[in-house]
């Protein structure tokens, strides 16, 4: 049991101050509330109403921090492109002695990985979270995966002028579209499965297959 003893000079029935947020911290609870919304069944549609009841906040509360709910969406999707592509770039321009393929090989996981980690935000990242959203919402979670496969594109391109292929640019094009396929629908299982298949199941042996 713990021995805290309450202030003397606070009546035992009052209730505590609220702690002054920092600025911006209110934003990111807002974001993180809908994310572990995101993660639960059924969450498809989720109404500002019921997020303000999570945070035991008005409706106008989070009209202060996002003009919109499509605003709020946006803030998750700035969140995976960035926590994504900064993993990108490291692989990429740090490859050590990787080659291509396994650059490839290691930004596919690392997708993968990072969907697994976040179950609420691969709702967003198929779209099932955005169906009843603004239509840009799923332009730039397109937009995301087409860069997502330039990058793989980019790093079996010298892999494949390695392996003499007669074409490798369009090996390349093949190798990077059927592997982003796979990224896709393995986190759209994740999340219609109610994330209990992870994404990251017999990966290296499918990943071997593939590359």
């Amino acid at each position: 049991m713990s021995d805290f003893s309450p202030d003397p000079s606070v009546p035992g029935d009052a209730p505590a101050p609220r702690r002054r947020l920092r600025p911006g911290e209110r934003r990111e609870q807002i974001l993180h509330a809908l994310a572990a919304m995101l993660e639960q069944p059924g969450a498809e549609r989720i109404t500002t109403a019921a997020l303000a009841r999570r945070l035991d906040v008005s409706e106008a509360a989070l009209y202060r921090h996002f003009a919109s709910k499509a605003q709020m969406f946006e803030g998750l999707i700035d969140f995976i492109e960035h926590s994504v592509f900064t993993l990108v770039r490291q692989i990429v321009e740090h490859p050590g002695e990787a080659g291509g393929a396994q650059r490839a090989a290691r930004v596919a996981a690392m997708v993968l990985q990072f969907g697994e980690r976040n179950p609420g935000m691969v709702r967003v990242m198929v779209g099932d979270a955005l169906v009843f959203e603004n239509e840009r919402l799923q332009q730039r979670m397109n937009l995301f995966f087409d860069k997502v496969e330039a990058t793989l594109r980019q790093c079996l391109r010298p892999a494949a002028e390695a392996d003499g292929e007669a074409a490798p640019t369009v090996q390349a094009q093949v190798r990077a579209a059927a592997l982003c396929d796979l990224i896709r629908g393995r986190l759209q299982r994740y999340a219609r499965s109610g994330f209990r298949r992870p994404p990251t199941e017999h990966l290296d042996a499918t990943l071997a297959l593939l590359l």
